[in-house]
């Protein structure tokens, strides 16, 4: 968690600094700019990018930092009370809905990608897992019934993993098999 926030908050403060440039100037472009498919000027110039009235860059920025200091509180062996934990589930699943979201909205309706937005869905969702790994294996996340035991065993067999892989995997092979030779520059 505390890697893939690291790797999140550098790509927010990037996406958050070409944000400011272009406000200061709607015509500019950006040194990921490679061609009309990567371009993260395209992407930044959509109603999406935005959707808040604000840079969503920002939000990147604040969750990230937040996502750090969980990640080191909890390696430094820091119990959260299970409130807190949940209201952290919580907040992240939106989180991590909001950046897969924002990738199919690039993917298919701007029909540009951002190397920068990309490395955000990819961090956020192993983020997301992560902290689902820790919430059930805590017993912070309890299913009913059955469930909750098969849940348990699922994430100590590491089977979890295999889905988050899955997940990024199918991410890759979708922007592969769009996109193809014309993500080279």
């Amino acid at each position: 968690m505390a890697v893939s926030g690291l790797l999140g908050l550098l790509a927010s403060f990037v996406l958050s600094i070409e944000a400011l440039a272009l406000a200061a100037d709607k015509n500019a472009t950006f040194g990921c700019d490679f061609n009309t498919v990567i371009s993260c000027s395209t992407v930044a110039k959509s109603w999406q990018a935005q959707l808040f009235g604000f840079p969503n860059a920002f939000l990147g920025i604040a969750a990230e930092a937040v996502v750090i200091t969980v990640a080191v509180a909890i390696a430094g062996g820091v119990r959260f009370p299970r409130w807190y934990m949940l209201c952290a589930q919580t907040i992240y699943t939106l989180g991590f809905l909001f950046a897969w979201w924002l990738f199919f909205e690039a993917f298919f309706v701007i029909k540009a990608l951002c190397p920068w937005c990309l490395l955000i869905t990819v961090t956020t969702t192993l983020v997301w897992a992560g902290l689902t790994r820790l919430n059930v294996r805590e017993g912070v996340l309890t299913f009913p019934g059955r469930w909750g035991p098969a849940a348990r065993r699922f994430v100590a067999h590491g089977n979890d993993w295999f889905v988050t892989a899955a997940l990024i995997v199918l991410l890759a092979v979708a922007v592969l098999a769009k996109y193809g030779s014309t993500l080279i520059v």
